[in-house]
């Protein structure tokens, strides 16, 4: 079993696993550039989620998983303006080949969205006015105003317009109709007098 236990120690100082980005501690807002690697020799599959800093339970919300092994890459882009503000927890976990599973585990993340970043020295400072000095007036010049108005482009003939023989023809078809159902009524009543 001690045997085990080191070869264990050995592998995990051999190999370079875990998220380099961000830190424990870091106060992090916006689009957040997670990096790290997960190329590890028994690799089956990983995934990347965050909780809660006071989650006592196992609730892990799930950023992004992994199907292939990568070395120092970007791993994912977690959008920390989805989440209130607050303390959170990042894990990288990665399942092994023979089920078990490498936790890595960024603790103490300060995600403040809703907060302004505190001006550094480096920020350009703010212009100084002088309330003493008389201002300058400036006087406008009028220029010429010119008004165009877009001209009028004919419009297409309407393929659904009503012509005058259009409405005799169906005016003449509505009373043939009227008429054919009058004799056929008129059959019948006189059918049913005999």
């Amino acid at each position: 079993m001690l045997k085990l236990f080191l070869t264990f120690l050995i592998l995990i100082q051999t190999t370079d696993v875990g998220i380099t980005s961000p830190q424990n501690g870091e106060t992090i807002r916006g689009q957040i550039q997670i990096q790290g690697s997960i190329d590890y020799p028994t690799f089956a599959s990983a995934e990347l989620a965050f909780t809660f800093a006071s989650n006592s339970g196992d609730t892990w919300f799930p950023i992004q998983t992994f199907p292939q092994p990568l070395t120092d890459s970007n791993l994912a882009v977690w959008d920390t303006t989805s989440v209130t503000d607050g303390d959170y927890n990042l894990r990288l976990r990665i399942t092994l080949q023979d089920g078990t599973f490498l936790d890595f585990i960024i603790t103490d993340l300060k995600i403040r969205n809703q907060e302004l970043p505190t001006p550094t020295a480096t920020d350009a400072p703010l212009p100084q006015f002088d309330n003493n000095a008389t201002p300058t007036p400036r006087i406008i010049e009028p220029t010429e105003i010119v008004l165009s108005f877009p001209s009028s482009t004919p419009l297409p003939p309407n393929p659904a317009s009503i012509t005058t023989d259009s409405i005799y023809r169906v005016f003449a078809q509505s009373a043939f109709v009227v008429l054919v159902l009058f004799v056929l009524f008129s059959l019948i009543i006189r059918l049913r007098k005999n």
